[in-house]
């Protein structure tokens, strides 16, 4: 069975690739804007992001969760992105990363169990280091947007990330510079940037590196 269809197949899948190499930036950038941006800041910041996989009432499959940021946010408003946020000081990442869940979403961290860490994503354009924490739930958890961050909760299929159909591309103005930039197109909404970047290398894991489309 593909660890697209179940989470029991999904979960060893997943135990068995984070204990070995990652491939990194190579499948990242599958999902990054090019020309790609590099600076020399100080990777002094630390985030931490919860890429959480369960089956859903409705479709046993594994999901993904992640949140449309609200667009009263100072930082990313409108876009799509894990449940996350800034690690505190003394607070380790897993920790960082269920806090955030907890707050954004309602993942109540005893339903979740901690499968390992991808590769941290520096974010030039910030200074920031991102760091997803993989887990997974059993059942589907209580799902409940915190108001005043997440307009809306999305509940993707893996199986629906991994789909060629549903990765494309377009022009798009950054700051003063357009830049080709792959999107998934899922829920009605474009998941780009970091949060692309992490759903790539999950992917990438299972043996399902995504492609724009030309």
């Amino acid at each position: 069975m593909s660890p697209f269809d179940s989470l029991a197949a999904l979960e060893p899948a997943l135990r068995a690739s984070l204990r070995g190499p990652l491939p990194g930036f190579s499948a990242q950038s599958a999902m990054g804007r090019t020309p790609r941006e590099v600076r020399a800041l100080p990777f002094d910041h630390h985030g931490a992001v919860l890429v959480l996989l369960y089956p859903h009432p409705d479709d046993p499959r594994p999901h993904v969760v992640l949140t449309l940021r609200s667009a009263e946010l100072r930082r990313h408003r409108g876009q799509v992105s894990f449940p996350g946020g800034v690690v505190e000081p003394g607070e380790d990442l897993v920790a960082a990363a269920l806090r955030e869940a907890e707050e954004e979403v309602h993942v109540q961290p005893g339903e979740v169990e901690v499968l390992g860490m991808l590769t941290p994503l520096p974010m030039p354009h910030t200074g920031f280091v991102l760091h997803p924490c993989v887990a997974v739930a059993r059942a589907r958890p209580d799902l409940r947007p915190c108001e005043q961050e997440v307009a809306r909760v999305l509940e993707v299929p893996l199986a629906l990330l991994a789909d060629p159909a549903r990765v494309r591309e377009e022009p798009r103005l950054l700051g003063e510079r357009v830049y080709q930039v792959p999107y998934f197109d899922v829920a009605g909404e474009k998941v780009w940037g970091a949060t692309a970047m992490i759903l790539a290398e999950l992917l990438a894991v299972l043996g399902a590196v995504p492609r724009p489309a030309t």
